[in-house]
C-alpha cells in the first residue's frame, strides 16, 4: 500500500513540474527578448532619485539575471548544472561585449559580470529550494 501511495506521490510531483515548465518555457523568450533589450539599448543619464546609491546598477543586474536564472531553470528543469552555468554566463559576457561594441552610451564591466551570474545562481538556488519545499 506504502508503495502505491508514493508511486502517486512522484507522478503528481512529475505532473506538477510539467505544469510549472510548460508555463516557463511560454515566459522565458518574453522575458530573455525584453532584458536584451534592456541591457543594449542606448544609456540615458539618469536623474538622481532618493533611493538610488552607489553600484544600484550591480544590485539591478543581480535582480534582473537572479530572475532569468529561475525562469532559464523552470522552463528546463532537468538540465545539467553544468550546461545552465556556461550558457548564462556566455549570455553575461555576451551582453557586456556588446554594449561596449555597439558603442551606445554603455560601457563592458566586470562587476556586472560578477552580478550577473551570482544573480543567476541564485535564481537557479531558489528555484531547487522552492520545488524542494513545496513538491
Amino acid at each position: 500500500m506504502q508503495i502505491i501511495q508514493n508511486c502517486l506521490l512522484l507522478k503528481n510531483i512529475k505532473q506538477s513540474l510539467d505544469k510549472i515548465s510548460n508555463i516557463f518555457i511560454k515566459i522565458l523568450p518574453i522575458y530573455w527578448a525584453f532584458l536584451t533589450y534592456m541591457l543594449l539599448r542606448p544609456g540615458v543619464e539618469n536623474k538622481e532619485y532618493f533611493f538610488m546609491f552607489s553600484g544600484i546598477d550591480k544590485v539591478l543586474h543581480l535582480g534582473i539575471f537572479a530572475a532569468l536564472g529561475f525562469c532559464f531553470i523552470a522552463a528546463f528543469p532537468k538540465i545539467r548544472f553544468s550546461y545552465f552555468f556556461q550558457i548564462m554566463l556566455i549570455y553575461a559576457f555576451l551582453t557586456e561585449i556588446l554594449q561596449e561594441e555597439m558603442k551606445l552610451g554603455r560601457s563592458m564591466e566586470t562587476l556586472d559580470i560578477v552580478a550577473d551570474t551570482i544573480g543567476c545562481l541564485i535564481g537557479y538556488y531558489i528555484y531547487k529550494v522552492l520545488v524542494k519545499r513545496f513538491l
